[in-house]
């Protein structure tokens, strides 16, 4: 298959070459200017093709026997790992990002899509249940009862501009799907259109290997006038049965809405902005503040900030004790230079933002400066944000809710309190997050309890002495939280649970066991994790109890 054409893939196929709809193309920001290929977007009969192909690829591909369909992910991760130089080379010019964290992005994917395929394999993952009929039972026969779950149907998935590898074309969306039983058309994002069509061919390629529906897999270009056409169009269309969305909270919460409308609503798990508070406890911020305030300086600029799990909030109370934590955080981000930030809307978006803030009177910045950029008539000028501090009280955090509200890029907002009680005051107001950390020593445990408790209610993940970003591949993580966080706060988009999105829960009364899915089946050929009449068996549940008795 070629590598880049510049048109989308559909049902294993490039689509011919078409100037309907004019042609869109990537820009480099670390050198501010566009990078000379041309791409296609998708038309709507090409939309509506894929999404057609999708459904007509789901019976077959929701009958695939677990072991192949681990198969499938296990081939993907290996091209993936196998795709180079060009990759590397291609995503590095769309995004800015470095070479170091391109293939460590690509790596997580890979492990992505391997964790998946482990959890297929063992089965357990899809609650297996089984309540035996009792025809002798009086006065009337209990009936027999098997449930599992089961894939909704098509996924259409939304490359995230953030993350060109671990959260757009190959990204746990996708990779979740797939293991769920459900075809995936992916809408490519415009930032990184090269990277996304490099990776759809990798995919592609392993559905064609493995002999499946060529529609399990489809991959739309969309960038230009027709961005938003494409994605509302894909969303609306009834093959379409469930989406999933990586970005922005105005983004989100309108393919929600678009989800919503449809006269078959379908559900739409959307991530959207997280401000990832800190809180700074007492006693850690006079016996750790300085080692503190360092490594929150690396998680704020991590990425140029362009990270989903950014700590955009700092709490702590104010204390003589506070001024080397304080002194350090602000040190340190003075100290850092201006980075490349991925387009130059999302620069503006973030210098607009970090504006809006420090008019609130009592907002002041105490590190970074904004830059000015090169007007259009200046020529090429890389697209670089400047880190920034801002600090406020608590009395001003409660006042103005525009503090609370996510800015995508490298600053952070630092809120002294007075207090304990203006410090859970402002827990309290923290609106849905995907995570939320706490600094504390065992001198910090009361209020750390009492802080946790309140951050169990606004947070998908809480983290102990250490910063948010970093999400790590494995069963226990939840990537999620409640709105606006996320559209569905009881679901995660990382993690084996990630898969359970695309599913809903059937149940099975007295069916014949012949047309019962394999999972269920009285002779359980698969050998799947299952509750039978209340008690777990399988035989890989018993190897793992082998392996913990031992």
């Amino acid at each position: 298959m070629p590598m880049i054409t510049g048109r989308s893939i559909i049902a294993g196929k490039h689509v011919p070459k078409n100037a309907e709809h004019g042609t869109f193309r990537a820009f480099d920001p670390a050198r501010g200017v566009e990078i000379e290929r041309d791409f296609q977007p998708a038309g709507d009969a090409e939309v509506d093709a894929a999404a057609v192909a999708a459904w007509s690829a789901f019976a077959p591909f929701r009958a695939l026997e677990p072991g192949r369909r681990a198969a499938l992910l296990e081939d993907i991760a290996a091209r993936l790992s196998a795709l180079g130089q060009e990759l590397v080379d291609v995503c590095s010019a769309e995004t800015g990002l470095t070479t170091t964290r391109i293939i460590s992005e690509r790596e997580r994917a890979v492990g992505v899509f391997r964790m998946f395929a482990r959890e297929v394999r063992d089965g357990s993952w899809c609650r297996a249940c089984i309540e035996s009929g009792d025809s002798s039972r009086k006065p009337t026969p209990r009936p027999d009862l098997r449930r599992m779950l089961r894939p909704l149907g098509p996924v259409a998935v939304f490359g995230a501009s953030n993350f060109p590898l671990a959260y757009s074309t190959a990204g746990g969306d996708t990779a979740s799907a797939l293991a769920a039983g459900c075809p995936v058309v992916v809408k490519g994002h415009p930032l990184h259109p090269g990277t996304g069509e490099l990776v759809a061919n990798a995919i592609a390629e392993a559905i064609a290997e493995a002999g499946l529906h060529a529609g399990t897999f489809s991959f739309l270009h969309s960038g230009g006038p027709r961005e938003r056409e494409i994605g509302a169009r894909l969303v609306k269309n009834p093959c379409i049965q469930a989406v999933g969305f990586t970005g922005s909270l105005a983004g989100g919460t309108a393919i929600a809405e678009m989800g919503r409308d449809r006269p078959s609503p379908i559900p739409v798990y959307a991530e959207m902005g997280s401000t990832n508070p800190v809180f700074v406890l007492p006693d850690a911020a006079e016996t750790k503040g300085q080692a503190i305030a360092e490594r929150l300086v690396a998680s704020v600029t991590n990425a140029c900030g362009q990270m989903c799990t950014c700590p955009g909030l700092i709490f702590a109370i104010k204390s003589p004790r506070l001024e080397p934590f304080e002194r350090t955080l602000i040190d340190g981000i003075d100290r850092v230079g201006a980075q490349v930030m991925l387009s130059p809307a999302i620069l503006d978006r973030y210098e607009r933002g970090l504006e809006q803030s420090r008019e609130i009177e009592g907002v002041e910045q105490r590190a970074g400066s904004l830059g000015k950029r090169a007007s259009v008539g200046d020529g090429p000028r890389p697209v670089k944000g400047v880190a920034a501090v801002l600090r406020t009280t608590a009395s001003v955090f409660l006042k103005h809710p525009v503090l609370r509200e996510e800015i995508f890029g490298p600053s952070t907002i630092l809120v002294i309190c007075a207090n304990e009680n203006e410090l859970k005051q402002c827990a309290s107001s923290i609106v849905g997050s995907l995570t939320g950390s706490i600094f504390a020593t065992p001198y910090d445990g009361a209020l750390a309890g009492q802080m946790q408790s309140i951050l169990e209610t606004r947070v998908g993940r809480l983290v102990y002495n250490g910063v948010p970003t970093g999400v790590e591949v494995n069963a226990a993580m939840v990537h999620g939280g409640p709105f606006p966080a996320t559209t569905a706060p009881h679901t995660t988009a990382q993690g084996v649970l990630a898969m359970e999105r695309w599913c809903r829960i059937i149940c099975y009364q007295n069916t014949p066991d012949a047309l019962l899915p394999p999972e269920l089946r009285d002779a359980n050929p698969l050998g799947i994790e299952r509750m039978i009449d209340g008690v777990r068996t399988s035989q890989a549940f018993s190897r793992k109890t082998r392996a913990i008795e031992q």
